[in-house]
């Protein structure tokens, strides 16, 4: 068999291109090149289009209408409990303690629906058929006439002033508690607010006095906050996530246009948002603390490497996303992301069983520590095979994945070991998404002062819900306390 030559993926006889002129072989290597280099192009880009919420950090709601998930690799269909209870929401009967008022009308029949005879007698358990209204709402205003009068003695004037503690504001602490509401809780802008104050109670507010409302909030739950960040900072573990957000330059603060972000910490009872015009790790350690014991949740960025291995646990979410990017690529990355795949899924198998009780702890960890260590060298394997520094093909990114994962292996596995610790970064990006939805809404911030009210909204909100707590409720104590000098309520659960 004759001897041949691989000209960068197509193999010619020796003896052929040996009596091919020098012109020639000079056309087809630069024809050569150019194909190779337009089939990475193609392969690069189809990569590219097959970008969805599994293979990378789009959102599903970015996949497009009638996008439909391949199937997942040999994973087996969870079962569904064939008796599982149908849960029957009822509507809610209303006491009068909560509503404004409760009118009460007693119908009786008065004759027998089958012989027509006069019926007598009490109902004890009658059938309450309610009918929930709105009334015609109007503020409630409360005027200080001060008087001025003139003493008959020396004739000097002298003005009545407003009673101790009453402040000298337009509006009351619950008026600028449901503004800072409906901005924050409601994600409503400053034009929305005042058609909603002006439809529905006929007041007519300018957009000034919003704005000063918005901030005399934001300044009364400061404090809260504040707190709520060291209490964060003081668990045992929390998730972390951030996202891009806009603050523009309207005060002067940022200059440059920096783009900004906004960053959350996620514990199960509090949770605590701030923005920032920086993605540093000086910022995650301000936020997390450096002296922070603890664990973290969170994806691979750069911001979190400072904190050490054992105290990290990277997002499985991610990494099953980067392994299904693996697996729809060609050639050895399909192999070697399908393989990994099916691990990832036996792992969350595995977790799901330990969470309903049906797989103890001890024999979860022996399971896991098998599976780590044929997953550790099938990442080795991988991480060996040699690509150039500047090389883009499907395989580079594959073997630069499998190299990254490599240096933070032992956050892959604290969930194992460690209790309440997660295996995804699920609860920070659901507590995220809150903010991005108002960032999407309002186009950001125009100001320092207007991120501060953002944070603090988003902090007030996410945490009270997860506490069950009343949002206008706390705000009004907090505006009330700020402007009589009194306690202000907390963000921290006091169990």
């Amino acid at each position: 068999m004759s001897e041949e030559i691989d000209l960068g993926g197509i193999k010619v006889p020796a003896k052929d291109w040996e009596s091919t002129p020098e012109s020639i072989k000079l056309v087809l290597m630069f024809l050569l090149e150019e194909r190779n280099q337009m089939k990475l192009e193609i392969e690069n880009l189809k990569e590219k289009l097959n970008k969805n919420s599994r293979n990378s950090s789009i959102p599903p709601s970015k996949n497009g209408f009638g996008a439909k998930a391949k199937n997942k690799p040999h994973r087996k269909p969870l079962k569904i409990q064939a008796n599982r209870q149908k849960l029957v929401q009822e509507s809610k009967v209303y006491e009068a303690e909560d509503c404004q008022e409760l009118q009460i009308h007693e119908e009786k029949p008065s004759n027998c629906s089958s012989c027509g005879y006069e019926l007598k007698g009490e109902d004890s358990t009658p059938i309450r058929h309610q009918r929930i209204d709105l009334p015609v709402m109007k503020p409630l205003v409360i005027e200080h006439r001060l008087h001025e009068l003139e003493c008959e003695h020396c004739g000097v004037k002298t003005r009545a002033t407003l009673p101790e503690g009453w402040s000298a504001k337009s509006y009351g602490a619950r008026l600028a508690a449901f503004v800072a509401f409906l901005s924050g809780g409601s994600r409503q802008s400053f034009r929305q607010t005042q058609m909603f104050l002006s439809q529905v109670f006929g007041m007519d507010v300018s957009r000034g006095t919003i704005n000063r409302m918005r901030q005399e909030v934001s300044e009364a739950v400061a404090g809260a906050v504040e707190e709520a960040m060291s209490y964060v900072q003081q668990q045992d573990v929390m998730n972390c996530d951030e996202t891009g957000y806009r603050q523009q330059n309207k005060d002067g603060n940022n200059p440059d246009n920096k783009k900004a972000w906004i960053w959350v910490l996620v514990t199960p009872l509090v949770s605590v948002f701030m923005i920032t015009l920086s993605r540093s790790q000086e910022i995650a350690k301000k936020l997390i603390g450096e002296s922070f014991t603890g664990y973290v949740g969170s994806d691979r960025y750069s911001s979190y490497s400072w904190l050490k291995e054992e105290q990290r646990q990277l997002c499985w979410s991610h990494i099953l996303r980067d392994f299904q990017a693996m697996a729809e690529r060609t050639g050895v990355s399909t192999e070697i992301g399908e393989s990994l795949l099916r691990k990832g899924y036996r792992l969350f198998h595995w977790w799901h069983r330990v969470r309903d009780g049906t797989m103890s702890k001890e024999i979860f960890i022996q399971a896991v520590e098998l599976l780590r260590a044929s997953m550790l060298q099938e990442l080795q394997e991988a991480a060996a095979i040699e690509i150039g520094k500047q090389e883009s093909t499907p395989l580079a990114k594959t073997v630069r994945t499998c190299r990254n994962l490599l240096a933070v292996e032992k956050a892959l596995w604290t969930f194992v070991y460690q209790e309440s610790v997660e295996p995804t970064n699920n609860s920070a990006e659901r507590g995220l998404r809150f903010g991005v939805i108002w960032r999407d809404l309002t186009f950001g911030s125009q100001s320092a002062e207007g991120s501060r009210f953002v944070e603090r909204m988003l902090t007030v909100n996410s945490s009270l819900k997860s506490q069950e707590r009343s949002i206008l409720d706390f705000l009004t104590e907090s505006c009330v306390a700020a402007r009589e000098g009194f306690k202000p309520p907390s963000l921290v659960p006091h169990l």
